[in-house]
Order: structure tokens, then C-alpha cells, then sequence
């Protein structure tokens, strides 16, 4: 019931569906930005050199190109510059202008963290946690995720909870688990609240309390966690704190499966295939089938399976049919789903790259210089990156939203 860890987002490029042909500007207003900042960049100035960068590395005004970014990273990172260290690592663990290498990119990543650079601590910690490279160490990984935390980085608080709920080090803790989730939830993080709830509607190290746990959903949930809907649903189907409502329980595995969530899509398919709260449905249940076993839910498959069998037995032309309307409407989904992570990518891309911009603002030890380009200019490329984000919000609303109406079978 744990969602893809937020603390993944920091390695996420918008490569997949980048911004290839370059954001819409006054050419004005384009051409004189782009003069300052290269005149500052060709100076000298780290900051310029990284502003810049980020440019070319997001789109974001110009074509997008990897080459001019990686160039100008290089630079901003041999005068010392931090960020631009972090960020070269990103593009040798993504591939992104350059061969992958993971081991570059803990070297640049290492760079970057030893100088106190959160987003690089974390980063780090995720290349020793998930072994990239054959570096597999959960003592490393922990290390630098505290480091992270310690700065208040909400994503590294909720890996540190998460070492501690799983006991990768030894004894689960459930209590330290808590404590570090709840820092994480009061940083705003989704994935910690869910977890929060997870533990409460468990009872992990705490008397079992489905109210509690329903409150922390709700606020993830809130933040369009998907595992939090899903659980969200799953209280409500099987009335735990809640009245059984499989109106309700329905209407949280839809949005939970709009952004792909398998768990949610297996649960839409049990509905629909026994009749709770709804019409029995068995084509509507294949088709929900399909598309949670093609995303790999071992529950899924079997059930898959299970009412394929009883279809083909007791209607072969009913089971064709459904079977290859469930097939349409799983390609569909997949589609739908790479369309929705690709815009939740860039968003979280693009506000990562305003935070990084302020940051820069008010340059710390690690910078050799005062930015020459102006505190005002960086605040306003970093308004730059937000209206890209909202832009792309608005392109997203509605687009993760699925109702009964529009399922997978339609």
C-alpha cells in the first residue's frame, strides 16, 4: 500500500516528454534575457552559468539541448557551484546528453553532498539504496538520507522513516518510523501522510485507529497521492471506521486508477464482477483486469485468468468480445497513464528548478561570488519555472480524473 517513494522525484527528468520545441516567449523579452544571461555566463558567473543551463536542460525559452546544458553545468560545477554538481549527476544517471553512468554520477552526486547540497545527499542515498551501479548499501544510503533530512528536505525525512518502519538496519522501529513521517507529513509530504495512515490503520508500534488512519488519506489524498485514494476506498468498501459505502469506495478506486493505481483498478474489477453497489458487469470486470495485470498486480492476473476460464466456458463469442474490448481499453490506459506521469514529472521538475533558483538567491559557502545577473533576475526565472508548472497543471486537471462513466471499457 506504499506509493512510489516522493523522494524519487529529485532524479526525474522531463526526457521522456520534455519540452523538446521550447516555451513561447516574447522574442523581445527573449532575446534580451538570453544576452544578459550568456554575458554573465561567458564572465564567469556560476550562477549565470547555471541559470542558463537550466534553460537548454528544460526548454525552457530555447530548444532544448542536453549538449549546451551539460557544457555550462561543467563550468558552474569546476568553480565549486553545488547545484550544477547535483544536476550533472542527474543527467549521467538518466542518460540524458551524455552515456549513462551511474558510477559518474555518484561521483558528481558525492561532489555536491559533501558541500551540504540536500537534493545531492539525497540523490546519493537513493543510488545506495536502490544498488544502482552494484552499489547496494543500506548503511551509506541511510547516512546520507539523514544528512538530508537533518536540512529539513521533507522526501529524505520520509526515506528515514521508511529505513525505520522496514528495519533494513536492524530492528523495525515503528516509533522512530512515526517521528520521521510526521516531519515529512508537516513538510507537506503526501507520501508520509499516506504512510502515517498506513501504520494507523494497521496499528504498527500503535493501538490499531482506522479514524486516524482515514484523516492521514484524506490529507494525502488531498495532494492526489493515488495509494491514498485507493486506501481511501478500501475503508469504504469494507466499512473500517466508516460505514460501508461502495459508492464512495467506488468513487476513490476511480481517481486512484486514473493515475494508474493497480491496487484500485483490481478492486474496480471485483466490484464490477460481483455486484457491489453496482450492476454486475463482467466485460467492464475483464477490462479492469487487463489493464492492472498488463501493469504487472499478480492479484490482477489471477483473477484475470479465473473469470477469462468461466467466460470462455459459458459464452466463447461473449468472452471474445470482452476480451478484445478489455485489450483496447488497456492500451488506452497505458497511454494514459505515460501521458499523466510524464505532466506530474515536469511539474515537479520544474518547481524543483524555482526552489534552486531562490536558493541561489542568497548564495551560501559553497559559491565563490555574489551573482552577477541580479537577485531580482533569478526570483524572476524562478517565476518563470512556476508558470510553466501551473501551465502544465492545467493541462493535467481532469486528465487523472476517471468516473464510472468513463471506464476502461467504454
Amino acid at each position: 500500500m506504499r506509493f512510489t517513494k516522493c523522494t524519487q522525484i529529485f532524479v526525474i527528468s522531463c526526457a521522456i516528454a520534455g519540452l523538446a520545441n521550447g516555451t513561447k516567449v516574447p522574442a523581445q523579452e527573449n532575446a534580451s534575457e538570453l544576452a544578459l544571461l550568456r554575458g554573465a555566463a561567458e564572465g564567469g558567473d556560476t550562477t549565470a552559468q547555471f541559470t542558463l543551463a537550466n534553460r537548454y536542460y528544460r526548454g525552457l525559452g530555447v530548444r532544448q539541448d542536453y549538449s549546451q546544458a551539460l557544457a555550462l553545468y561543467e563550468k558552474a560545477a569546476d568553480h565549486g557551484l553545488a547545484a550544477a554538481e547535483n544536476r550533472l549527476g542527474m543527467m549521467y544517471e538518466l542518460g540524458l546528453g551524455v552515456p549513462q553512468s551511474y558510477g559518474r554520477a555518484m561521483t558528481s552526486y558525492r561532489k555536491a553532498a559533501v558541500q551540504g547540497n540536500a537534493l545531492a545527499q539525497f540523490n546519493l542515498a537513493m543510488l545506495y539504496e536502490s544498488g544502482k551501479g552494484g552499489r547496494l548499501d543500506y548503511t551509506q544510503a541511510l547516512e546520507w538520507f539523514n544528512k538530508a533530512a537533518e536540512q529539513g528536505e521533507p522526501n529524505a525525512e520520509e526515506e528515514v522513516g521508511y529505513f525505520h518502519q522496514r528495519g533494513f538496519l536492524g530492528a523495525r522501529d515503528y516509533e522512530k518510523a512515526r517521528e520521521w513521517y510526521k516531519r515529512a507529513a508537516e513538510h507537506g509530504c503526501a507520501n508520509a501522510q499516506n504512510q502515517l495512515g498506513y501504520m494507523a490503520q494497521l496499528g504498527l508500534g500503535m493501538e490499531q485507529d482506522y479514524v486516524q488512519a482515514l484523516d492521514w488519506y484524506y490529507k494525502a489524498a488531498a495532494q492526489g497521492n493515488p495509494n491514498a485514494q485507493e486506501n481511501i476506498g478500501y475503508l469504504y468498501q469494507h466499512g473500517l471506521g466508516v460505514d460501508t459505502d461502495y459508492v464512495q469506495a467506488q468513487t476513490w478506486y476511480y481517481k486512484a486508477a486514473g493515475q494508474g493505481n493497480s491496487n484500485a483498478e483490481n478492486q474496480l474489477e471485483y466490484m464490477n464482477q460481483y455486484g457491489l453497489g453496482i450492476p454486475s458487469d463482467s466485460a467492464q470486470a475483464l477490462a479492469w483486469y487487463r489493464t492492472a495485470a498488463d501493469q504487472g498486480n499478480k492479484t490482477a492476473m489471477e483473477n484475470l485468468r479465473a473469470l477469462s476460464d468461466r467466460l470462455q466456458a459459458v459464452d466463447p463469442e461473449l468472452w471474445q468480445a470482452a476480451n478484445t474490448a478489455a485489450q483496447q481499453a488497456a492500451e488506452t490506459q497505458a497511454a494514459r497513464r505515460v501521458r499523466i506521469a510524464n505532466l506530474q514529472r515536469q511539474i515537479v521538475d520544474l518547481e524543483m528548478d524555482a526552489r534552486l533558483e531562490e536558493s541561489l538567491a542568497e548564495p551560501g559557502p559553497a559559491e565563490t561570488s555574489a551573482p552577477a545577473i541580479g537577485l531580482q533576475k533569478l526570483r524572476k526565472e524562478a517565476d518563470k519555472y512556476r508558470a510553466e508548472a501551473a501551465r502544465l497543471r492545467a493541462e493535467l486537471a481532469g486528465l487523472d480524473v476517471l468516473a464510472a462513466s468513463s471506464g476502461p471499457a467504454q
